[in-house]
């Protein structure tokens, strides 16, 4: 199920009046807050961790805090409050808001964390992994690499591309210097095959965008020169024989690709095969171009770039693709914010590619910009959102790497699996 939760905490104005000279109202009542409330709002928080992190993997530690935005520190301990100090001849009186605010303290250490496969960098940390670093990106070199209703610029580049630029190419010296280990212990020499990095991500998520920045940065590098970069697309099987098998809706599902001839690309690249050629795919016509395809000749690293190129292998399938990555990263986003992303990119392709008289989409560019909200929110909810429910978004646990995006496209945090 993939959904969002909203939890909303109402505490109604409650007093606790102590008559003058009477002692503390008891262990029952501390600072006005029950030992039964307590009980249940641990209770209910540690639900709440164990929800969030089952969901996204992502921090559950500001949970509690934010629910109750408690003015103290969350570093000390859980549930500590002071004894009440009643004066004589007082009517001590606060509302159970103003007790829990002052009164509660608030720290994960007595909530148990749920255990997490990553690291979860937020992304001012992650923009400091790589401070000294600066974009090697021109503005003009970005707007180039930029997609349709992106805002790539040089801040996200330096922020997020540059260290994960920088992490990539330790994963792929490391590589290179355990195919030199092992070649030494076979006693024979080898040429390392290339590192491969797998993207996945939703229709509109921006995947191709990080896939063509990547490229770019990772080319600069001396020790990295050669980078292809190859999309899934060319491995869709060809508009007719989609029809044929019945498919021509379910374009973009795993079924809809020729999934042996893609692994079989890969594994060519992995086995060291000089000279490899994948299928062209055009965007204009909206299917496999003829008798075209592209060459790779043994690359530094390839990135295979792709709605489900992390899916785990079929029933009766010994090996997927994703077995054949050194890297898998996810672009990550809410679902609200990718269908927004994906009906705007479809309003501006109205006025651009679609405006061509060769464009398969042609028909569209006459469409009003209701009619044409209306036509993309069809496409979004009957084909791209079950895709990305059904099998993009249960893929994401896979990866090596998730890019957590906002709704502004900027990258907010990463996920990086532990080793």
């Amino acid at each position: 199920v993939v959904g969002e939760v909203g939890v909303s905490i109402d505490v109604v104005r409650c007093t606790v009046r102590c008559p003058s000279r009477m002692p503390d109202p008891g262990v029952t009542i501390v600072d006005g807050v029950s030992d039964e409330f307590v009980a249940k709002f641990l209770e209910f928080s540690r639900t709440l961790a164990r929800f969030k992190a089952g969901r996204q993997n992502r921090d559950t530690r500001r949970i509690v805090t934010t629910i109750l935005q408690s003015t103290q520190s969350a570093e000390k301990h859980s549930f500590r409050p002071p004894r009440a100090h009643v004066t004589n001849d007082s009517a001590h009186t606060l509302s159970l808001n103003e007790r829990l605010e002052r009164s509660i303290v608030v720290t994960m250490s007595s909530i148990p964390a749920v255990p997490t496969p990553f690291y979860e960098i937020p992304r001012e940390r992650w923009s400091n992994l790589a401070s000294t670093m600066s974009s090697p990106l021109s503005e003009e070199e970005i707007g180039r690499i930029r997609g349709l209703g992106e805002t790539l610029d040089i801040d996200e580049v330096s922020s997020i591309y540059v260290p994960l630029t920088r992490l990539l190419s330790l994963y792929a010296r490391a590589a290179r210097q355990t195919h030199e280990m092992t070649s030494t212990f076979l006693g024979s020499t080898h040429t390392p095959t290339p590192f491969v990095i797998g993207i996945a991500g939703s229709v509109a998520v921006g995947k191709s965008t990080t896939s063509r920045v990547l490229r770019e940065l990772l080319s600069r590098d001396p020790e990295t020169p050669s980078i292809a970069l190859v999309t899934t697309d060319g491995f869709l099987y060809p508009n007719d024989e989609l029809e044929r098998r019945g498919l021509t809706d379910r374009k973009g599902f795993p079924e809809s690709y020729d999934r042996g001839a893609l692994v079989r690309f890969v594994t060519d690249i992995k086995s060291g095969v000089e000279v490899v050629t994948a299928p062209v795919y055009s965007h204009l016509s909206y299917d496999i171009v003829p008798d075209a395809f592209d060459t790779i000749s043994r690359p530094d690293i390839l990135i295979i770039e792709g709605l489900n190129v992390l899916q785990p292998p079929r029933s009766g399938q010994e090996l997927a693709l994703s077995d054949l990555f050194d890297f898998g990263i996810y672009v990550d986003a809410d679902t609200a914010a990718i269908r927004n992303w994906y009906v705007e990119r479809f309003r501006q392709l109205r006025l651009g590619a679609f405006a061509r008289s060769d464009s398969y989409f042609h028909r569209f560019a006459s469409l009003s910009d209701t009619e044409a909200t209306e036509t993309a929110l069809e496409f979004w909810n009957t084909v791209n959102e079950p895709n990305l429910i059904e099998n993009i978004a249960p893929t994401r646990s896979r990866a090596t790497l998730i890019l957590h995006k906002k709704k502004d496209h900027t990258v907010s945090s990463v996920s990086l699996r532990k080793v």
